[in-house]
């Protein structure tokens, strides 16, 4: 499960604050699928980020497996201030914790399967049993012919998939997609939401931020409408889709059916 409570992100600007995110808590189930959406700027990825802690919340706790990655503390001047797990605490936290950006972040000068071992390499798993486990994780994404391939080889559909095979590798317990498909075009995307379809059975936590509504609509169990750094909605797609509550998130569906 995983747990925020009251989490805010402010980030300091040359414009000056932004504030991200603003008081947010959220309760995901094991196993449950998340879709979040919302106009660019919402906060969606921020707050993806936050669960990792690859952005640190100003404030609030964020709780992952019964773990809590902050919490806020009482000082004896009677403040409170937000506590963070220690470097290495977060380290074996992460392992469990895997994020699929829309940049892929492959490693240019190792193959495919090199790329899918390379967290295993780095937790000292033996190379045999690494290039096993790489192989079989490349076939359940559609690539295992493309092993020996390197990543300019590849498309950019191609691509996520290696990247979401090598986010697989450490078996994680929750897997974050930051707008997997929006750096591809049509075609591409549908390769890698057949993917991410393909995990759904699989059970594990998914949170997915993402601009495609009839992914969102069919796949994921629950769905999230952020605008400015707040959850305004939240339910089962198909009512938040719709019967939305709120005007903003109106617009925002009416605009996303019209182009």
């Amino acid at each position: 499960m995983i747990e925020l409570q009251h989490v805010s992100k402010t980030f300091e600007t040359a414009g000056g604050r932004v504030d991200a995110l603003k008081d947010v808590s959220l309760t995901i189930a094991s196993g449950d699928i998340y879709g979040i959406i919302g106009m660019s700027g919402a906060g969606k990825s921020t707050l993806v980020r936050c669960i990792n802690l690859l952005e640190r919340p100003t404030s609030g706790s964020i709780t992952v497996n019964g773990q809590k990655l902050t919490w806020m503390e009482q000082q004896a001047d009677g403040k409170s201030c937000m506590r963070t797990v220690s470097p290495q605490e977060l380290r074996q936290a992460r392992k469990k914790i895997s994020m699929i950006f829309q940049g892929f972040n492959l490693l240019m000068q190792r193959t495919c399967l090199k790329n899918v071992c390379f967290p295993m390499e780095l937790s000292g798993v033996p190379k045999a049993q690494a290039e096993k486990k790489a192989l079989e994780l490349l076939d359940l994404v559609g690539l295992k012919e493309k092993a020996s391939a390197y990543p300019a080889q590849l498309s950019g559909g191609q691509k996520q998939r290696v990247a979401i095979a090598r986010a697989l590798c450490m078996e994680p317990d929750v897997l974050c997609f930051d707008e997997p498909t929006s750096a591809l075009d049509p075609e591409l995307t549908g390769e890698v939401l057949r993917v991410i379809r393909q995990l759904a059975g699989r059970r594990t936590t998914m949170i997915v931020v993402t601009h495609e509504m009839a992914f969102a609509r069919d796949v994921a169990d629950r769905l999230i409408f952020m605008d400015g750094g707040v959850i305004v909605e939240q339910g089962d797609p198909r009512q938040v889709m719709d019967h939305p509550r709120m005007e903003r998130t109106r617009q925002f569906l009416s605009r996303c059916a019209n182009t």
